[in-house]
């Protein structure tokens, strides 16, 4: 089992001790729970907390995810007893070496300005204004995209993925990241890859890394122009019919399908906002993706996203 696979397996053996404990939030429950499903302390399973150097969207929104269903508990910092707002943040972005204060109004004063939801990425930090009695932020989450955030909300909840609404500040931690670098012309980076003059071509065109679009092909059909897969997917980069009907891509044509798939990809990292995303949705679906609100619990999804990458990293 994969860790990520390993991590969303403990959340829910938690969650299945925890209700069959008791049917109420209560933070002895929660700590009973955690504790016999071997979530204690607070770091995050499998991770390194203070780590420096890990950080960044992908990474942000992996390891908030790590902590869903974890109860609400005002104070909370330790995810084995509950968690608020502000520790939750803290919490997930102290274990990737980014140090945040404690308290969601001295959050946001973090980082830097974000103009708008429009201009928001994936592990930015949205902040509202809650309580009508008391002026000033009262509740952060962590934006992960396409109007969606994790946050840990309010007694009797836990954290999960939300729909963001309208964030009174949002302020990015993370530093901005450096443009995709564009792999070399065909004849180095791609030496020997087939078809590496309509990938490069492909890649410059819609703005992404050749060596990831090699990557796919790679992963889809090792490079079959021809290929079929049992559900029906075509060609070289493997479209479902109605995709490439919809993209105008005739999935047989290595010229068109490299292209196709060129455009799909820069179009869903730009919805998802980081490559590992838009890998997810291209193979388990932009919808699946959505619900989720990050790489879905697949192994085969899972698998083709670190599949892809480790392809994609050796072609560079």
């Amino acid at each position: 089992m994969d860790g990520l696979s390993a991590v969303q397996a403990r959340i829910g053996e938690i969650q299945a001790r925890f209700t069959a404990v008791t049917g109420a939030a209560t933070s002895a429950a929660w700590a009973s729970a955690a504790s016999a499903a071997g979530l204690t302390g607070s770091a995050t399973i499998g991770s390194a907390p203070g780590t420096a150097g890990t950080a960044s969207e992908s990474a942000v929104v992996s390891e908030a995810q790590k902590y869903s269903g974890v109860p609400y508990l005002w104070g909370g910092t330790d995810p084995s007893k509950g968690l608020d707002c502000s520790g939750f943040t803290k919490l997930v972005y102290g274990n990737l070496g980014v140090e945040l204060p404690r308290t969601s109004s001295q959050q946001a004063t973090a980082g830097r300005a974000v103009a708008s939801l429009d201009a928001a990425r994936p592990g930015d930090l949205v902040f509202f204004d809650y309580s009508s009695d008391r002026p000033g932020i009262d509740h952060v989450g962590i934006y992960i995209g396409n109007g969606k955030m994790i946050d840990s909300p309010k007694p009797g909840d836990t954290v999960g993925v939300r729909n963001v609404g309208n964030p009174t500040v949002i302020r990015r931690v993370l530093p901005d990241a450096a443009p995709a670098a564009v792999a070399s012309p065909a004849g180095a980076a791609l030496a020997g890859v087939p078809y590496a003059d309509l990938f490069t071509r492909a890649a410059t065109k819609h703005g992404v890394d050749p060596a990831l679009l090699a990557a796919v092909a790679k992963q889809e059909s090792n490079f079959n122009t021809q290929a079929v897969s049992p559900a029906g997917a075509q060609g070289l980069m493997q479209f479902m019919p109605a995709t490439a009907r919809g993209l105008g891509v005739d999935p047989l044509d290595p010229a068109s399908a490299i292209d196709g798939a060129a455009k799909y990809l820069s179009s869903l990292t730009k919805q998802f906002g980081s490559t590992d995303l838009a890998l997810a949705a291209y193979n388990a679906g932009p919808g699946t993706v959505s619900r989720y609100g990050g790489i879905p619990p697949y192994p085969e999804t899972q698998n083709y996203v670190r599949s892809v990458m480790s392809k994609a990293e050796a072609y560079r």
